[in-house]
């Protein structure tokens, strides 16, 4: 194992040095994967986005692939494809980081904010393998990259007020670009009070605040090298989660890297990125302003992770190839514990993850080759060494329990294969796509012990010697354009073996008062998930547009029974009015009934809603420096309602005025 972290690390040092002299170096066609644009106020020029200092999450479920799972006004978890965060490979700017909260109370996308990024990569299935294994696909938050500009020095400060809630939002950025240095610092702060839903129905314990500070610096060593630091500083407190028994106290995360970039149209390798990072992230859940309860219980979660990736793009003739060796080392440790309300009982103390160390190193490549000025076939590759291994002795031994002969490690070998053909022609486009990807069991799958659900309402426990779950897909995608309409399909389609779910275990009994039982993880033979949606837009004139979108899931697993968490029909309509300096937009959107839906996993028919949304927003400019102004006035009618994502029904927000005003002053 030691030799093989060294081999990972020479080959990542060698690429900081690697140069050769080459002639025939064909200039890369531009190759734009599936992505949503994050303007946050790096891309103020975009007034046209609703709201520009929407969190992260508001941005995410614009995507049409895209859900995100609600437990409370903060914090919410993206699912992909109809498939949770254990199937997706989530990263920042391609640094793995790891959750520290055994209940999913901080995903990766709560670590981070718009102020951060410069976009959001989302990959589906096997194409967002690049940064690390999936089986429903990656999202890369990306982080801006280097900015040496000569434009000087730049200050952008940005307000917003919502009236649902008393949601408060204040952000300033500075930075200063020069010809071999530039420095970029910003910072934002989010506070709201507990949300009303439709009606004027009080959410209790869902309040929050945060703050997210940067700092992001770059040196020009020479016209061909670069180095890039960047440090983030995530604290979240007093966070509540209405749809969970227990609230957060503090959330922090702390992100730093450190990058070497090479660029060369001279040379063999056109490009080349090499990170070394670190993140640690401390997570602390309690119960401590609830009502009285039966026991009083902290659950605290500590999450470090160290790694590495180093990557390239060769540029040869036809062909477009792309490297990327990464590796990452990371420490998972959660822990109960619980005080009777009588203070002559002594408390309890377990490891709900017993400290585990997962080791990984893999490589990835991935070649676009142009057959002609239409077509292009593309092909990539993933293998990887995953070990995990459980660091505390206690940790192990109460899960030999349940697995008396496990040991306290575990190795694996993941593969990842997709292809994809493109054709494209003026007025219309299609793809199609195959796929093979395999995953490990996430901590919690594996490793958890006792973790209540509040979803089911069952303890879970992990299972060690579950298989890799190993996923085939199939995906196809067709645009047609004729003058001002435009009319796009995309479907994809799942089959996953070994598809992992809880399932009872009736010798054994919770350890939650008053939770209906335990549950083990397990794996069903197989599972399959479909997905389609219907894209249209019309340009009525140059002012006025239209676009919409309609959407169909399905899940069903090897046992005939409906897979939780699957989207009903859905549907997106949008009505455009844009001029210089001036835009409004008219929103509806809404859900079917879900109506296959899986009781044993907690779900019931969830009536279907609709909502109507609007949104202006004015540009103005005083000399050089520019003022946008964005308001509008979310669910007009009010409505109450909660969609199949609302964890135990939690309903949405109700009507929601709000405006954002953000100034650049050069």
């Amino acid at each position: 194992m030691k030799k093989l972290i060294i081999c990972c690390f020479s080959l990542f040092f060698c690429g900081l040095v690697f140069g050769q002299d080459e002639e025939d170096i064909v200039k890369k066609d531009t190759i734009i994967l599936d992505e949503i644009t994050v303007v946050g106020r790096r891309k103020l020029t975009n007034y046209r986005q609703e709201k520009t200092l929407s969190s992260l999450d508001d941005f995410l479920e614009k995507a049409n692939k895209i859900t995100m799972i609600k437990r409370g006004n903060y914090a919410w978890e993206p699912s992909l494809n109809n498939m949770n965060s254990e199937r997706l490979n989530v990263t920042i700017d391609g640094m793995q980081i790891f959750g520290a909260c055994t209940d999913k109370m901080d995903p990766i996308t709560s670590y981070v904010d718009v102020s951060n990024l410069e976009k959001v990569q989302v990959g589906s299935g096997q194409e967002g393998t690049e940064n690390g294994h999936c089986v429903g696909g990656g999202i890369n938050l990306q982080l801006p990259a280097s900015k040496f500009f000569e434009s000087g020095l730049k200050t952008s400060v940005d307000l917003g007020y919502e009236t649902n809630s008393n949601y408060k939002t204040a952000g300033l950025d500075l930075e200063y670009s020069g010809k071999n240095f530039y420095i970029n610092a910003d910072g934002i702060f989010r506070k709201a009070d507990n949300y009303d839903a439709g009606r004027n129905n009080e959410i209790l314990y869902s309040q929050f605040e945060k703050y997210n500070v940067s700092l992001q610096t770059g040196y020009k060593l020479s016209e061909k090298h670069s180095l890039d630091a960047n440090v983030i500083y995530d604290k979240a407190t007093d966070v509540g989660y209405p749809a969970l028994p227990m609230d957060v106290s503090l959330a922090e995360a702390i992100i730093t890297s450190v990058t070497h970039n090479f660029s060369s149209d001279s040379t063999i390798i056109n490009t080349l990125e090499s990170k070394l990072y670190f993140n640690t992230i401390t997570h602390i859940m309690d119960d401590s302003k609830r009502p009285i309860v039966a026991i009083r219980m902290d659950m605290p979660g500590w999450s470090d992770t160290y790694g590495f990736y180093s990557k390239a793009t060769i540029l040869k003739e036809k062909h477009n190839l792309s490297l990327n060796l990464n590796g990452f080392y990371n420490r998972s440790l959660a822990e109960m514990t619980m005080y009777p309300n009588d203070s002559s009982q002594p408390a309890m103390f377990m490891y709900t993850w017993p400290d585990i160390r997962t080791l990984y190193s893999g490589i990835y490549a991935k070649d676009v080759y142009n057959i002609n000025d239409n077509a292009t076939f593309s092909a990539s590759i993933r293998l990887g060494f995953h070990q995990n291994r459980i660091a505390e002795e206690v940790g192990l031994e109460s899960l030999q329990i349940f697995y008396p002969e496990l040991s306290d490690s575990k190795n694996r070998f993941l593969k990842s294969f997709s292809g994809d053909y493109s054709f494209k022609k003026k007025d219309y486009d299609f793809s199609f796509g195959l796929g093979y990807g395999e995953r490990a069991p996430s901590v919690s799958e594996g490793y958890g012990f006792f973790l209540f659900n509040s979803f089911d309402n069952f303890d879970y426990i992990g299972n060690p010697t579950l298989k890799n779950e190993k996923a085939v897909e199939a995906n196809v995608k067709a645009n047609y354009h004729m003058n001002k309409f435009h009319l796009g399909i995309e479907s994809s389609y799942f089959h996953i073996k070994d598809y992992i779910i809880g399932n009872i275990d009736q010798n054994l009994s919770s350890m939650t008062i008053n939770a209906d039982g335990v549950k083990v993880y397990e794996a069903l033979s197989y599972a399959t998930i479909f997905d389609v949606y219907l894209n249209a837009s019309y340009a009525f004139s140059e002012r006025v547009s239209f676009n919409g979108t309609i959407g169909y899931n399905y899940g069903k697993g090897s046992n005939d029974e409906n897979l939780p968490l699957i989207k009903p029909f859905s549907y997106f309509a949008e009505l455009n009015y844009h001029k210089k300096r001036f835009n409004a937009a008219m929103q509806l959107e809404g859900h079917g009934n879900q109506s296959r839906y899986n009781s044993f996993y907690g779900e019931d028919e969830t009536p279907s809603y609709a909502i109507l949304n609007l949104n202006l927003g004015n540009e103005f400019y005083i000399k050089q420096n520019q003022l946008i102004i964005k308001y509008g006035v979310e669910n007009i009618l009010d409505t109450k309602y909660s969609s199949y994502a609302d964890w135990n029904n939690i309903p949405r927000q109700g009507r929601n005025f709000y405006i954002n005003i953000s100034a650049i002053i050069w």
